[in-house]
């Protein structure tokens, strides 16, 4: 009979390949990505978004169905907290994933880590904590904007500073789900978002100036973007400035059939290629400024990225991986290998901060929600079996995090979405098939992940 291996507290693998070091950390092993626990163990994040008791408040803002089941269930939120936490552990989760009450941790007689969200750009920009009337709501943050830097400097004191030296926080999501191009939120690119921003915004004017430098002659941009402007100063003027092209999100953009408009009309591929420079020059500014605040509030742990909703320009990722430690993103592919490795071309470790599988026999409209649609709890299993087990092989995988812990209402959340991605029902009753499967597959990562190499089949 084999000997299950030694663990850390912490659940990570006790095998000396690391030292200690009283934080979470990031290292490498014979060319595999790992995050070190804080007692020195080879450690994958396992985690489990929004455990909470508050979560979901139905559309109309008047329930939420979650908490009143566990109401009628448990004796208080402390006996809630006790019996997650448990299950948790029993299921073979480390971590608890962003949204979540980090009470839970603490209710665990295993070591649970967190991964707060910071929200340092969307707060800014959709001036969520009413601090900055003079300006209005932003579909991106101005990241051009002393008020950002302040913002975040801020916002990060006030989040980070006070557990800075918290040996339970592995690391720092900054943001989640940014618009960084076209996306199901808009047909916008981040160059024309800036351009149309209201004057005298730093990052409109940051937008024009930079579109001088690389246009130094007016007629050879006014023959690409087509703007109804005769100078750069009429251009300044107008409130909008309308994309001359309208390219499809990067997640149903393919390389051939952006290769072929692009040969048959060299001005699409001029405004294809000012896009794709002005988001990486946005994403440094982003990354620089978020990433100076986090690290001077809280210079101890990982800043874990902005959770990337799909992959965007290239630049973008290479602008995170100069600044951050991890490179985050939601995958609601059925494979999840090919966009692990794309984001891993930027040189960094990566972790997946959503993923899910939804069924049709949890009586849930699913109507509004990413991702796969199934046809019961069994193909719900045999799905995730497949995903964990297919990441784990990446060799740049350092965590998986489940989204969510708990199905949402039958009458949608605050955004419509109505869908079965949780481990457990609205009335907190466990899914079997689900949860059995995951426990499975937690229990065979660490291995998957220690055979990994570059390429690896799942």
């Amino acid at each position: 009979m084999v000997s299950p291996p030694l663990r850390t507290r912490w659940g990570g693998l006790a095998d000396s390949s690391f030292s200690k070091r009283g934080y979470f950390g990031i290292g490498e092993r014979h060319g595999i990505f790992w995050l070190i626990d804080p007692d020195g163990g080879r450690f994958l994040s396992k985690g489990v978004n929004t455990v909470r008791l508050d979560q979901d408040r139905t559309q109309d803002g008047r329930r939420i169905p979650y908490a009143e089941a566990c109401a009628r269930k448990f004796r208080n939120q402390d006996a809630w907290r006790a019996c997650v936490a448990g299950r948790l552990a029993g299921w073979g989760f480390n971590t608890l994933g962003a949204w979540s009450n980090e009470a839970v941790a603490k209710a665990s007689a295993v070591a649970l880590a967190r991964t707060p969200i910071l929200d340092l750009g969307m707060s800014f920009a959709g001036d969520r904590n009413g601090t900055l009337r003079h300006r209005s709501a932003q579909s991106f943050p101005d990241v051009f904007s002393e008020d950002f830097a302040r913002h975040s400097r801020e916002r990060a004191g006030t989040l980070c500073g006070p557990a800075s030296k918290d040996e339970g926080i592995l690391g720092w999501f900054v943001d989640n789900e940014l618009s960084w191009g076209p996306d199901w939120r808009g047909s916008d690119e981040l160059l024309t978002i800036f351009l149309s921003l209201p004057h005298p915004s730093p990052g409109r004017f940051a937008a024009f100036e930079w579109l001088r430098s690389r246009y130094p002659d007016f007629e050879q941009f006014i023959a690409i973007w087509r703007a109804p402007a005769a100078s750069w100063h009429a251009l300044a003027g107008l409130g909008r400035v309308e994309p001359p092209y309208r390219r499809k999100p990067s997640y149903e953009r393919s390389t051939a059939g952006e290769a072929a408009p692009n040969r048959a009309d060299s001005r699409r591929a001029a405004f294809a290629a000012d896009c794709d420079a002005f988001a990486a020059l946005v994403a440094e500014r982003y990354f620089a400024v978020t990433g100076a605040a986090i690290r001077a509030a809280d210079p101890h742990h990982l800043l874990l990225g902005c959770r990337f909703a799909y992959p965007p320009a290239p630049g973008v990722v290479d602008a995170a991986a100069r600044h951050v430690d991890v490179i985050s993103f939601n995958c609601y592919e059925r494979d999840p290998a090919v966009a692990i490795d794309g984001y891993a071309a930027a040189g960094k470790p990566c972790l997946i901060g959503e993923f899910s599988f939804r069924s049709m026999d949890s009586g849930l409209p699913n109507t509004n929600g990413a991702g796969p649609i199934v046809a019961t709890q069994a193909d719900r299993a045999s799905c995730l079996r497949r995903y964990v087990a297919a990441a784990a092989c990446r060799p740049s995988l350092v965590g998986y995090h489940w989204f969510e812990h708990a199905d949402q209402p039958i009458e949608g959340r605050f955004d419509g979405e109505n869908s079965n991605f949780g481990l457990v029902t609205i009335a907190d009753d466990v899914y079997p098939d689900v949860t059995e499967a995951m426990a499975a597959v937690n229990a065979e990562a660490d291995e998957r992940h220690t055979a990994a190499r570059a390429g690896a089949a799942a």
